[in-house]
């Protein structure tokens, strides 16, 4: 296989690797029960997308090493955890919303990965692209409402912290949001969603 489909593979694996400890920290900085709850499943779901990447790897014959650029998204996805450890010795709602925050970075990087081998399955060649068409299958979907609904909840944390009426849970929870579009669309409808009591 070629070398940059390599280092995705383990830029994949470390992503999804930090992803776990990034979700189990920030649960502990969740204080709204509906973003515990939802980090909570989310962390089950990265548990599994965890040994679907091993299960790609195994297939194709790439073994865990760790590359200068894996390296990186280890070291930033241990950066993420730093912060919300940092930020548990502080006021709760701000410890909250920096887990937040730290949730959308890494599954910023964790959707693009899964995108991009969206498109490795478009060009790969027989039995390869059906493994990572399979794996895609699974998990792109799951990846998608991590990276929308993440962010809305980081929004509305936000405009809640700056003393505004926040949609809680926001609205692409609420829709279950699943693309770009219709997170956009959520976030323009908000105001005509109910806050929640």
């Amino acid at each position: 296989m070629d070398m940059k489909f390599t280092e995705l593979l383990q830029q994949m694996l470390e992503t999804e690797l930090g992803g776990v400890k990034i979700y189990r920290t920030a649960i502990e900085c969740a204080i709204n029960p509906d973003l515990r709850n939802e980090w909570t499943h989310y962390l089950e779901q990265t548990q599994r997308h965890v040994e679907v990447v091993q299960e790609i790897m195994a297939k194709v014959g790439i073994g865990p090493e760790l590359t200068p650029g894996s390296a990186i998204v280890k070291h930033i996805g241990q950066s993420l955890i730093i912060a919300m450890n940092k930020a548990k010795g502080g006021d709760p709602a701000a410890a909250e919303l920096v887990a937040c925050e730290c949730v959308v970075f890494a599954e910023t990087k964790d959707h693009l990965n899964w995108q991009l081998l969206s498109k490795c399955a478009e060009v790969a060649p027989g039995d390869i692209a059906e493994v990572l068409a399979k794996a895609v299958d699974e998990v792109e979907d799951q990846e998608d409402e991590h990276l929308y609904h993440s962010k809305g909840w980081c929004r509305e944390l936000w405009i809640q912290a700056l003393g505004m009426e926040a949609v809680l849970p926001p609205p692409e929870e609420q829709q279950n949001v699943k693309s770009a579009a219709a997170a956009a669309k959520a976030e323009q409808g908000r105001k005509k969603v109910p806050a929640s009591a």
